[in-house]
């Protein structure tokens, strides 16, 4: 942990935001009084995937599979 007075905070704000990053508590002080702490964000986790989430919610009939019309393939391979 680290404590550092305010004007010295902003003066070295990249360098305290690394020590943070790199798992290093940062008291911010103003005066001997402590008043905020830059800590570390946890990272995010990412919602599981699972299979078959939507099945009953779609319904798609055969001519999903067809083959896209000429003229609509061609929109999608020459856009505008």
């Amino acid at each position: 942990m680290i404590r550092v007075k305010m004007h010295e905070a902003k003066t070295n704000l990249s360098r305290l935001a690394a020590r943070a990053a790199a798992g290093e508590e940062v008291i911010l002080m103003r005066g001997d009084v402590p008043v905020a702490r830059i800590v570390p964000l946890a990272a995010e986790e990412k919602p599981r995937r699972q299979p078959g989430r939507f099945k009953g919610v779609f319904d798609l009939d055969d001519r999903f599979f067809e083959p896209l019309p000429n003229e609509e393939l061609e929109a999608w391979n020459n856009p505008k």
